[in-house]
């Protein structure tokens, strides 16, 4: 941490803030410049986070040199994790040169219609099927989701198609029972700073996908993955799904340079969700491709075999047959960068 002090801080300023950094047993660096001055502290980091050294008189500014995720930092572990979900020959790759390719509707509506979804973006090459059991809506008039039952649905489709399942979690009481289910638990956006649910899943043995918020940055992002991984569980998948913005022409903001910016600062995998970042079908190709150009380990994508009836979402979902053209795009460009979809 770096303790930057006010041009106008005089000697004795000075003085007592090296004081108060080391009697919290830190050391402190003073470094004299023609403009400013700054004292470079290190120590225990939990006690250099706590202290309100920016209340010290004298004190202009402090800034954190090491980033406050220190378990999801680059710095903690260089390599790029590679997270496993589901088992066996069906196991699906986010990471280290593996493109995951997770789709599906955005609701668990039926077992007869999630069962033709899920032919035909196995097909298509997708490696994950997903599909909501728990709605959060902003509406609470609009279909919440089919519970247990949904999930049961989920479970038995996947089977049969040879697809690990996702599926959202939306309640610290369910996430037991959503473990019991699925091969990989969802948090949302609207549930990225639940720090109970997110401690919660922490504590299980199932892969997290975490849906950046949607007035989050990327560093809001980062240190909810750090409530993950400081519980123990280190399979963590990070997604850019776009943030509010001014311009109402898309449903959200697609932050691409995300991407790249989580792998300069992080080891987690992170993939693009260009279904919720744009909200309309015309636009998901071509956000979606750039995802994959930018660098993102996989791509997260909703599909409905007839979107007129889907009961959550339908408007952003893209048909079958456009998902197994999409796939076949963003295959070719996961190979140009040496990866495999």
């Amino acid at each position: 941490m770096l303790i930057i002090l006010r041009e106008s801080a005089t000697d004795a300023q000075i003085a007592h803030v090296v004081e108060r950094v080391e009697s919290l047993e830190l050391k402190a660096h003073l470094s004299k410049g023609t403009y400013r001055t700054v004292i470079g502290v290190i120590g225990d980091e939990e006690k250099i986070r706590t202290a309100p050294l920016a209340a010290i008189p004298g004190v202009a500014e402090v800034v954190e040199v090491q980033p406050a995720f220190k378990l999801a930092s680059r710095a903690a572990h260089p390599e790029a994790s590679i997270v496993s979900v589901g088992k066996g020959e069906n196991a699906a790759k986010f990471g280290g040169g593996h493109v995951g390719m997770i789709a599906g509707p955005c609701a668990v509506e039926s077992a007869e219609r999630l069962d033709e979804i899920a032919g035909a973006i196995k097909q298509a090459g997708a490696t994950v099927l997903r599909g909501g059991a728990y709605k959060p809506r902003t509406s609470p008039y609009s279909f919440q989701g089919l519970g247990e039952e949904g999930l049961r649905i989920l479970r038995e489709v996947g089977d049969k198609h040879g697809l690990p399942v996702v599926t959202e979690a939306i309640d610290p009481r369910h996430v037991e029972l959503v473990a019991e289910w699925a091969d990989m638990i969802q948090l949302g956006a609207r549930n990225m700073q639940n720090f109970v649910l997110l401690t919660e899943v922490g504590k299980t043995d199932k892969p997290v996908l975490l849906k950046r918020g949607m007035a989050a940055t990327v560093k809001d992002m980062m240190m909810s993955a750090e409530y993950v991984l400081s519980q123990g569980n280190p399979n963590v998948v990070l997604c850019e799904r776009g943030v509010k913005g001014f311009d109402n022409a898309t449903r959200n903001m697609f932050d691409v340079a995300a991407v790249p910016q989580v792998h300069e600062c992080s080891h987690l995998p992170i993939i693009v969700d260009p279904s919720h970042a744009t909200g309309r079908p015309e636009l998901i190709p071509a956000c979606a491709l750039a995802g994959v150009a930018a660098g993102a380990d996989g791509v997260h994508i909703e599909v409905h075999n007839k979107p007129e009836d889907a009961m959550s979402d339908g408007a952003q979902a893209l048909l079958p047959d456009q998902y197994a053209e999409l796939a076949s795009q963003i295959k070719k460009v996961a190979a140009a960068l040496g990866k495999t979809a």
